[in-house]
């Protein structure tokens, strides 16, 4: 049977997901609500 205490004790996070953590912070990213934003904004100026 698994100690879940145990297996917590011994867990380090991966490096790469904290780098990848990172970038995706410091980048602004485009994403569905600025794409749908856009074309809302697109169809109201040429009605």
């Amino acid at each position: 049977m698994l100690d879940f205490d145990e297996e917590l004790a011994k867990f380090q996070p991966s490096m790469d997901i904290e780098q990848v953590e990172e970038v995706v912070y410091n980048n602004n990213l485009t994403d569905i609500t600025d794409i749908v934003k856009e074309l809302i904004q697109d169809v109201n100026g040429t009605l």
